[in-house]
């Protein structure tokens, strides 16, 4: 007999969806979009749709492996659990003994979203005195720089949108990594609303917008000041509110007056009329709401970009209107108390920190503190890191000892030593948050585990009794650290219990759609055009509209590139799965005709691409979905899947971004040329 079960997607998406499962036999056979989820209401994206054939893939891992031929060769023998187990223990034992605990580096982001096992090695590493991983790729950036304008708190809730007149989707591809917002636009729509989209290709959420804004990449801060600059000099602005709840109008003022429409359309690549008609529709709009991605952030000046963006509401007192505002990220995550799981205070003072980004240069041989155990899980870093090359050299090292915890053998995977088969968010317990909407929800199994796959916080607590850890976080099961998690008495979760809970079903936080109408959390309860606190770290306290740019070693690499998502796949997540490959088609590279014709290149034809970094083969697309000078990579692939076996992020750096020390992603200089 089959049965529909409700469960929770588990990837890095805002969205957070809803799922009903179909469990025949045992197996999950279909799943389907809960139609009484409030926020995704009851349709999924076409990956989640095959989260059965992934889930029971016949090269899913279901037992551990030691490796046995060469590293990288992906040669492995099976073992039991409790071979597997005694030489990680003995691994980071040894490990610990002669090189000092913070060899040890734990490797992980957001595989798995749920709190519970995205933070089930946090307490474990910290009693170990394992070095801490910064764990900044993504958001961190973005997230800085929006707090630097408006605070730390979460934005307009995507319903507001349906009654916006003016909709700015601002460096994201909606229909690819917010799905889910879509109904929302289009209700507007239905209403009169214009959308906008501001980004620098024709992506498929450009080409069903009202209007596109091509602009190059990098460029983000200096088109928002151009469009403050139409705003204040033609005096659309709302001067009631940024005397109650702005501060530094007068500095902003003269700021933004170095960038009138014609130089922003030098720096941007915009042209001035367009930069000019959009400031007058910002300003006049009655209830202007903007989308941002994290698409700004990812370049080298990319907190500055998302901090000058976050200010455009406060000029028209958009907070204050129905339908207006802006939105990053909005989710209830903040309401819980992780810190019984975490443990954070076990961790030995002085205890060094890896930022993520930076794993290439953490694995070189010749570093000053030299990583010597690798433990990898929800991550696979040997295709979703920067500087791919610098990566692989760094797991090749016959002296490191990698843990791998995974569902496949994945390209990180085969360079492991000993890998551990993963659960599903199927097979575990979990407590699911996002941060695209104010739903939360636990999920419980719904299937036995496949094979001897095990969760990650099993693995965890079963080492901590390995290694003679005794403290109270390793003695609790899942739902224990649901319970603790639900504790810390944060009003936002109010009626939301362990009882209301298990039911499976979501629950709305109690965070308000206008969350600008409780003040900003700022330092000065306001609007920061000018901000102390960014002056306190040497930084410019005004918006500055300088454009971000690599390193193009005197012009030798004259392109720039961007490698934004790719629908078929989640990061590397999904390359998997044959249907989804198929649907993506070949990793391609999308190119202006001028830059095609200089280089001789057709549409079509395969082309290497190439910097100082590393190189990949792609195929072209010639489009004028881009500005000349400009190329787009969607990605990841694995370099598997590619034609050369190499994948964009042999491309990317590892520098950090201006603030929250993200990865400039977007921030590439390149070349490209016919393939041998």
């Amino acid at each position: 007999m089959d049965s529909w079960l409700p469960s929770v997607c588990p990837f890095d998406c805002p969205d957070t969806c809803g799922l009903l499962v179909r469990v025949e036999g045992g197996k999950a056979t279909a799943v389907k979009g809960d139609p009484d989820h409030p926020f995704t209401k009851g349709f999924i994206c076409q990956k989640m749709a095959q989260y059965p054939a992934r889930v029971h893939h016949p090269h899913r891992l279901t037992s551990p492996l030691l490796r046995t031929g060469p590293k990288g060769s992906g040669q492995f023998k099976r073992v039991t659990w409790d071979e597997a187990l005694s030489l990680a223990a003995d691994k980071l034992g040894e490990t610990a003994d002669r090189y000092g605990p913070a060899s040890v580096l734990p490797y992980s982001y957001a595989g798995h979203m749920g709190h519970v096992q995205r933070n089930a090695g946090n307490a474990f590493f910290h009693r170990l005195g394992a070095s801490k991983l910064g764990r900044t790729i993504c958001s961190s950036t973005a997230s800085a720089g929006y707090a630097f304008s408006l605070g730390s708190g979460p934005g307009t809730d995507l319903s507001q949108s349906r009654q916006a007149d003016l909709i700015l989707v601002w460096g994201c591809n909606i229909l690819t990594t917010n799905l889910h917002a879509w109904p929302w636009f289009q209700e507007a729509k239905k209403r009169g609303a214009r959308l906008v989209v501001i980004d620098p290709y024709a992506n498929e959420t450009a080409r069903k917008a009202d209007t596109h804004i091509k602009l190059r990449p990098g460029t983000d801060a200096a088109l928002a000041l151009g469009l403050m600059q139409v705003i204040i000099s033609e005096d659309l602005l709302d001067r009631e509110f940024i005397q109650a709840h702005t501060l530094g109008f007068a500095e902003l003022k003269e700021r933004a007056a170095q960038y009138p429409p014609e130089r922003v359309a030098e720096i941007a690549g915009v042209p001035e009329e367009q930069i000019v008609e959009l400031g007058r529709a910002y300003g006049r709009a009655k209830a202007p709401y903007i989308r941002t991605g994290c698409g700004p952030a990812r370049q080298l000046k990319g907190g500055m970009a998302m901090r000058t963006i976050a200010l455009l509401p406060a000029l028209v007192g958009a907070f204050e209107r129905p339908g207006g505002g802006i939105l990053r990220s909005i989710g209830a995550g903040d309401c819980l108390d992780l810190s019984r799981l975490n443990a954070q205070e076990l961790s030995p003072e002085g205890t060094p920190t890896v930022n993520m980004v930076e794993l290439g240069s953490a694995l070189a041989l010749d570093t000053p503190r030299p990583i010597n155990l690798l433990w990898v899980y929800l991550s696979n870093p040997a295709v979703v890191a920067p500087d791919t090359s610098a990566v692989l050299r760094g797991l090749a090292r016959e002296d490191l000892f990698l843990v791998c915890q995974e569902m496949f053998l994945t390209e990180t995977a085969r360079w492991a030593d000993l890998v551990l088969p993963g659960a599903s968010s199927l097979e575990m317990t979990d407590l699911h948050t996002a941060y695209g909407h104010r739903c939360v929800q636990m999920a419980k199994p719904i299937i036995d585990p496949v094979g001897e796959c095990r969760s990650l916080w099993s693995v965890f607590r079963e080492m901590a009794g390995r290694l003679g850890f005794e403290e109270e976080v390793f003695t609790a099961d899942e739902e224990q650290h649901i319970a603790w998690m639900l504790e810390g008495g944060s009003p936002c979760l109010e009626g939301i219990t362990m009882q209301s809970l298990a039911q499976g079903r979501p629950l709305q936080a109690d965070i308000p759609a206008n969350p600008y109408s409780r003040g900003f959390l700022t330092p000065s309860g306001k609007v920061e055009f000018y901000s102390e606190a960014m002056a306190a770290l040497g930084l410019d306290p005004l918006p500055s509209g300088e454009p971000s740019r690599d390193d193009d070693h005197g012009g030798e690499y004259p392109l720039q590139l961007i490698t934004p998502p790719r629908k078929q796949f989640l990061n590397s997540t999904f390359n998997e799965v044959a249907t989804q490959r198929e649907r993506a088609g070949e990793a391609d590279l999308f190119l202006h005709p001028l830059d095609a014709a200089a280089r001789g290149i057709g549409d079509g034809g395969l082309v290497r691409v190439y910097n100082r970094r590393g190189e990949c083969l792609l195929r072209a697309k010639v489009s004028d979905a881009v500005l000349p000078g400009v190329t787009v990579a969607e990605g990841l692939y694995w370099g598997a899947h590619t034609p050369g076996g190499k994948g964009a992020n042999h491309l990317t750096s590892q520098a950090l971004a201006d603030v929250g020390g993200s990865s400039a992603f977007h921030c590439n200089q390149v070349e490209v040329a016919p393939a041998p």
